[in-house]
C-alpha cells in the first residue's frame, strides 16, 4: 500500500526547519520506519540525512521521533505508529532537547556530557589486590547482578532524553539516561564510591530535577524504565540519615507525615514545613509571602480552620505504616547481606 511520509528537513544548524512529504510503497506489517527511510534515501532523495547502524535494537543510532514519540526506527513497524489506519501517515522528526545538525541527525554532545556528570563507571580504587591474590576477580552472585540488570540494559539511544520534560525546561538537568546509569553503578556491589555518589545525586540537577512525567518509561525501547531507576536513587537518599536534609527531601517527608496524620495534605502547613522548615528558615518563609498574597486575592488561601481530616485516616495510617515496615525489613535484609559479603571476603 502507499503511505504518506512527512519528514522534517533541516540543511544545517543555522537554517530553519521545513517539512517534506514523500509517498512510499510499503507493507505496514513487515516494514519498519527505518525501511521507509531507506526507500526514500535510495529511491527518491539521496540527500536525506539520518543515522543507523545495527538495525537490530542494539546500537541505538537510529533514535528519532515518529508521530510525536521518540524511539528506534529499526524497531518500530509502520503499522504500530500509524497516525490513522484510514489515512496512513508517518511524521518523522529528529530527537528533541538536542540541536539538529542535519535533517534527522542531532548533536549528541550535551547528551554525553550529562552522562559524564554522574561518573558512570564502577570504582574499585580502594580495593587493593595483594600480590598473592594477583588476578583475583570481583565476583557477583546472580542476586547481586539482578539488582542492576534493568539499568545495565540501557543502550544510550537518547529516546528518554528526547522526550524528557525536565530536560526541556532545565538546561542543567542531567537527564533520565544519565540517572539510569547512575543507579546501575550505585547498585553494583563492587563499587566503592556509594557515599560520594548518593551525596552528589541529591541535587535539583540530578534526581530532584525529575518531574515524574513517565515519558522516559513510555519511550524506552529496551525496558530500562529510567523513572523507576531514578525513584530507587531517591529512596536511598531519603533513607540515608547522614545526608543534610534538602527542600526536596523535606517535601517528601512532610507529604508522608501530613497524609499519615490527617488522611490528606493540610496545605496551610505544607508550605511552612517544607519551604520555611517549620519557621527555621526565615528567608524561605519570606519567599512565601507573594504567593500567599496572590492566594488571598484570588480566594484560594487554605486557612487552617477550614481543613477537615479524612474520614479514612485510620486506614491510610495503617497502609503507610505497613509500607514503612516492609521497607524497613528490606533494608535490614540488604544490610545483613552486605555484612555476610564482607565476612566472606567479597
Amino acid at each position: 500500500m502507499e503511505i504518506s511520509v512527512k519528514v522534517r528537513r533541516q540543511a544545517s544548524r543555522e537554517s530553519l526547519p521545513t517539512y517534506q512529504t514523500y509517498t512510499v510503497e510499503a507493507d505496514p506489517n513487515t516494514n519498519t520506519v527505518l525501511d521507509i527511510l531507506h526507500k526514500i534515501q535510495w529511491d527518491q532523495d539521496g540527500s536525506l540525512g539520518f543515522r543507523r547502524n545495527c538495525r537490530n535494537v542494539i546500537c541505538g543510532s537510529c533514535s528519532m521521533r515518529v508521530n510525536g514519540k521518540a524511539g528506534l526506527a529499526c524497531q518500530k513497524l509502520v503499522s504500530e505508529v500509524f497516525a490513522s489506519i484510514d489515512r496512513p501517515t508517518l511524521l518523522i522528526e529528529p530527537m528533541g532537547n538536542l540541536p539538529v545538525i542535519k535533517d534527522l541527525i542531532v548533536d549528541m554532545t550535551k547528551f554525553w556530557q550529562n552522562l559524564a556528570k554522574v561518573d558512570p563507571y564502577v570504582s574499585t580504587a580502594s580495593r587493593q589486590i595483594s600480590e598473592q591474590a594477583s588476578g583475583q576477580e570481583f565476583l557477583q552472585t546472580p542476586a547481586e547482578r539482578n539488582k542492576l540488570q534493568a539499568a545495565a540494559n540501557c543502550i544510550l539511544c537518547g529516546s528518554c532524553y528526547s522526550d524528557c520534560n525536565a530536560a526541556a525546561v532545565n538546561d542543567k538537568f542531567v537527564g533520565p539516561h544519565a540517572l539510569a546509569k547512575a543507579y546501575r553503578v550505585m547498585a553494583d556491589n563492587r563499587d566503592d564510591r556509594h557515599v560520594d555518589r548518593i551525596t552528589k545525586y541529591n541535587d535539583p540537577d540530578f534526581v530532584w530535577g525529575c518531574t515524574r512525567c513517565y515519558n522516559c518509561n513510555e519511550v524506552c525501547p529496551v525496558g530500562v524504565q529510567p523513572l523507576d531507576r531514578i525513584s530507587q536513587i531517591k529512596q536511598e537518599i531519603l533513607q540515608d540519615p547522614d545526608l543534610p536534609e534538602s527542600i526536596a527531601q523535606r517535601h517528601r517527608h512532610t507529604m508522608v507525615e501530613l497524609v499519615k496524620a490527617d488522611g490528606w495534605i493540610d496545605e496551610s502547613k505544607f508550605g511552612i514545613k517544607v519551604v520555611g522548615n517549620s519557621f527555621k528558615d526565615l528567608k524561605g518563609l519570606a519567599s512565601l509571602i507573594p504567593l500567599g498574597l496572590r492566594m488571598i486575592l484570588k480566594g484560594k488561601m487554605p486557612y487552617p480552620w477550614e481543613f477537615k481530616r479524612s474520614k479514612g485516616v485510620k486506614e491510610i495510617e495503617s497502609l503507610i505504616e505497613a509500607v514503612q515496615n516492609r521497607e524497613g525489613k528490606e533494608l535490614e535484609s540488604e544490610a545483613s547481606s552486605s555484612i555476610e559479603e564482607v565476612t566472606r571476603g567479597g
